[in-house]
């Protein structure tokens, strides 16, 4: 009895939408799942007869021929076994399921494919971390870059170290090293290209030891731990650390990180330091660039090492450098002429590769910039694939974690997929196909007042910057806790497959191209 008064609950709502659901006179079982699956119909005004996508569609054949197709690229695909002389590693910062999937709408219809979406194998890592179901980019950086997992805002230390505790993460003991470190004792070049700040936690991952990822300057860590704590900041640590000050390529943002504020008026620093003139300093072969020109001009046969900062902060999105004509590089560019310079090493590199800013568009609401960012991430990686072998390249693809992003609303084929959902709401007002679960919009998509939704067509209207709905108002939209997808091409490629801990992903690039101290396909004992 108790199912069927929530069934006509439901049905009682659904009818105050524009629209009446068809009686159920069945048992209430099936009209309880009737009700959760239902026909959800326009507004009679704006229904439209709905066509196949795709010429075929229709038919038994169209499906079966894409099943036996599969099938047969499967059989023809064979493991390589060979030692991996390069590795590169992309991370989508962000990028979720929920935000590859809709993404694809972008390349024309959600039948399309990203560039990583034929790779041949794929597995889940799962994200939590020591402290926390749901983590943050700086201990994912240290699980997928260094292979162990470590608590909330902590960069290259383990368990131990509490964020922000400036003594407990001066004890070395407690430092993690990550591949790039490996791979440079075996006599590889390590480098790492990030459309965020260079100091941002992601990419801090390939080389700093930090106790709290918001010190990223001199300046943040004396606001924290006072002025004697001997705490090396991140940008002190990529250019004098032991990692950083060995890299041979870092591009990025955030040159203000690197200059006292007394010497440039856009400078974060208060200790004196340029300390992107002391790059320069080191050697007269080191280059320093600062726009796209400069950068796709470098003649990398007459290079030692390349410092690109192409912005104060974080590189523009791509979507506002299109609109503001910037003369930063974009993502693709970026990947190509590090992969030129990277390839002279006769024994091999490692790179690391952040499409950083999906994340941050998420937790602003803003989808359209959000999904931009992984077509350009997605060109990137198509580039890599492009100019690399899968014989000697092994190919990692994955994100650090995901959004509380939703893609929804049983919207038709062909549609935009920015816009709002074929039915209205229960209380008559469109709701959108993209939403959020929280995040800063939740107050413009909400009248307080009269306690109703605001109708948010009215709000979106096409600009990239805008934000979509809402429901939990917070100051940042959260990341989500759901494991995320890891692709992957090339030497041991298929090592990649299954549900693992993100931890396990450094530990898997290096067997495949005999890096650090643990199994390796060039150890004698690969199955004890």
């Amino acid at each position: 009895m108790l199912l069927l008064y929530h069934v006509v609950i439901v049905i009682g709502l659904l009818s105050g939408c524009g629209w009446a659901a068809p009686e159920c006179n069945r048992n209430a079982e099936y009209c309880q799942d009737r009700a959760m699956h239902p026909d959800m119909q326009e507004p009679k005004q704006q229904q439209q007869q709905q066509q196949p996508r795709l010429a075929g569609e229709e038919s038994n054949a169209y499906w079966r021929d894409q099943g036996v197709q599969f099938i047969k690229q499967k059989l023809s695909e064979l493991p390589k076994q060979g030692r991996a002389k390069n590795i590169i590693m992309f991370l989508g910062d962000g990028m979720g399921v929920t935000t590859t999937s809709a993404a694809r709408n972008l390349l024309g219809g959600e039948e399309q494919s990203l560039s990583f979406d034929h790779f041949p194998y794929t597995g889940l890592s799962k994200t939590y971390s020591v402290d926390l179901t749901v983590p943050d980019s700086a201990c994912t950086a240290t699980a997928y870059l260094c292979g162990v997992k470590g608590q909330e805002g902590t960069i290259g230390v383990n368990g131990a170290v509490p964020r922000g505790d400036c003594k407990t993460m001066m004890d070395e003991s407690k430092h993690v090293d990550s591949i790039a470190k490996w791979a440079m004792e075996a006599g590889k070049w390590a480098g790492l290209v990030t459309t965020t700040r260079v100091t941002h936690a992601s990419p801090a991952g390939v080389y700093a030891h930090i106790a709290e990822r918001d010190w990223e300057s001199d300046t943040d860590v004396t606001a924290d731990c006072g002025e004697d704590s001997e705490v090396p900041d991140i940008a002190y640590q990529l250019i004098k650390g032991e990692v950083g000050s060995k890299l041979k390529l870092v591009l990025g943002g955030g040159r203000k990180n690197f200059v006292d504020k007394n010497l440039a008026d856009w400078g974060k620093r208060s200790d004196g330091w340029n300390l992107i003139e002391e790059f320069q300093k080191l050697s007269p072969g080191n280059a320093y660039v600062t726009t796209a020109e400069e950068l796709m001009a470098l003649d990398v046969t007459k290079t030692e090492r390349i410092l690109g900062l192409f912005q104060h902060d974080h590189l523009l999105y791509h979507m506002q450098a299109v609109d503001q004509a910037s003369d930063q590089p974009t993502l693709e560019q970026m990947t190509r002429k590090a992969i030129e310079f990277m390839s002279q090493n006769e024994e091999g590199y490692f790179l690391f590769i952040e499409g950083g800013r999906i994340d941050q568009a998420h937790h602003d609401n803003q989808a359209r910039m959000a999904l931009d960012e992984t077509i350009e991430f997605s060109k990137a990686i198509a580039a890599a694939r492009e100019l690399t072998s899968e014989d000697d390249t092994l190919l990692v693809i994955t994100a650090d974690h995901s959004h509380a992003f939703t893609y929804s609303g049983y919207g038709y084929r062909g549609t935009d997929i920015f816009g709002k959902a074929p039915a209205n709401g229960n209380d008559g007002i469109p709701h959108m196909i993209l939403s959020y679960a929280n995040g800063p919009s939740a107050e413009r998509f909400y009248n307080a007042e009269t306690k109703e939704r605001v109708d948010p067509t009215t709000l979106i209207t096409g600009h990239h910057e805008e934000a979509f709905p809402a429901g939990v108002p917070l100051d940042s939209e959260t990341h989500g806790g759901d494991d995320v997808l890891v692709y992957a091409s090339g030497p041991w490629s298929h090592l990649f497959t299954g549900v693992y801990e993100q931890s396990t992903i450094p530990h898997m690039m290096a067997y495949s191209a005999c890096l650090g101290d643990g199994l390796t396909v060039c150890s004698g004992s690969q199955r004890t």
